[in-house]
């Protein structure tokens, strides 16, 4: 039953990053695309095309990696203040704590005598692990860093959006919208059934949504370039 549970919260935390990489590569994929053909649309100057594709594709990695390392620090804050709240309410109220926690284990079910023996148990054994763990279930040992949430999201969306630069890049002129559409509606299906699989949904609809999610924006961002390079704005 142990190596069964560690197993199982070794494979969520797994599926939590598989998720996490394929949404950022995803990211990158559609809105690196989505620049590529817009400018495809306005201009046949293969040097405009690339430009814009590295500056999109820079500009969303950074994006990706402060907003990544942002969101995880302010997380992190959060929880090392409850954790720290958590002490110092272990360190004046000890016996209010020790009734909480016992009620925490009557409320999923145990009886209130079974409950406290389980509470006081875990109190003698690790106070502070057994408070953080039921009543806020986080690992003070294991907080997310955030230098490696911004990292593995600016690596996962580069990776998705080199796809379509380098389908722009290699394609002859006259092919270069097709070429693109059909290399990133190739990637967009391994994508969306990799998030199906992290998610636990239904892989086809899954797939689905993601591909016409991402010609849906190809084709605005593609007849936006058209309109604009008639005007000739």
């Amino acid at each position: 039953m142990v190596h069964h549970e560690v197993h199982t919260q070794g494979a969520g935390s797994q599926l939590n990053w598989l998720r996490a990489a394929v949404l950022g590569a995803n990211d990158g994929i559609v809105s690196v695309a989505a620049v590529i053909v817009g400018v495809a649309g306005a201009s046949e100057s293969a040097g405009f095309i690339v430009t814009a594709g590295v500056a999109a594709l820079s500009a969303g990695a950074l994006s990706m990696a402060v907003g990544e390392y942002v969101s995880v620090s302010t997380q992190r804050d959060t929880e090392r203040a409850l954790l720290a709240k958590e002490r110092f309410e272990l360190d004046t109220e000890p016996e209010a704590e020790l009734e909480e926690l016992a009620g925490l284990y009557a409320a999923k079910g145990l009886s209130r005598e079974t409950s406290l023996i389980v509470a006081k148990e875990l109190t003698a054994h690790d106070v502070f692990a057994a408070h953080v763990d039921a009543e806020l279930h986080i690992d003070p040992n294991d907080l997310t860093n955030p230098w490696h949430a911004a990292v593995a999201s600016a690596l996962s969306f580069l990776v998705g959006a080199v796809i379509p630069l380098v389908a722009v890049v290699l394609a002859p002129a006259p092919q270069r919208i097709t070429v693109t559409f059909v290399a990133v509606l190739f990637a967009l299906v391994i994508t969306g059934t990799l998030s199906a699989y992290a998610g636990g949904a239904n892989k086809m609809r899954a797939t689905i949504r993601v591909v016409l999610g991402g010609a849906l924006a190809m084709a605005i961002t593609f007849g936006i370039g058209k309109i604009f390079g008639v005007v000739g704005i």
